[in-house]
């Protein structure tokens, strides 16, 4: 089963990731991790589009998305999950990665990316601040 979980910086795909992970015993690949895979990039995305589609039916793959142009590498049959939080939530996640400094470019780009993944076309949707992981890794098991 391939598991595509989906959201902005500090949205709470991590945590999920690492909960499902527990649950259905996944492997998790996370953005562009795929690049090593091949010495170029053009190789490497063709080889992990290859293990995406045997992941849909094969062993379960959790694949963390934070950018809008890897959503273009998930093949038919990919669970998708949509993890989400207000923006005061991810800019005080981002302070704290940041060591409780939040430059204003950095305020400025989170408040432009919030919301790019809406619209967009899911099976699950994840509350990243007050969901239960647990819960949706217990469904997600019974898919597998």
């Amino acid at each position: 089963m391939l598991i595509c979980i989906i959201g902005e910086n500090c949205s709470g795909k991590s945590t999920l990731a690492n909960e499902l992970k527990r649950i259905i015993d996944a492997e998790v690949i996370t953005g562009k991790d795929y690049i090593r895979m091949a010495k170029s990039e053009s190789e490497a995305v063709i080889l992990f589009k290859k293990k995406l589609r045997v992941a849909v039916s094969g062993e379960n793959m959790i694949y963390v998305i934070s950018e809008p142009e890897h959503i273009n590498l998930l093949p038919d049959g990919a669970i998708r999950i949509l993890v989400s939080a207000d923006i005061d939530t991810i800019k005080e996640r981002f302070k704290a990665r940041l060591h409780r400094n939040l430059p204003a470019p950095v305020e400025q780009m989170l408040e432009k990316k919030h919301g790019i993944f809406d619209g967009g076309v899911y099976d699950y949707s994840f509350d990243g601040v007050n969901g239960d992981a647990a819960a949706l890794g217990e469904t997600l098991k019974k898919l597998c």
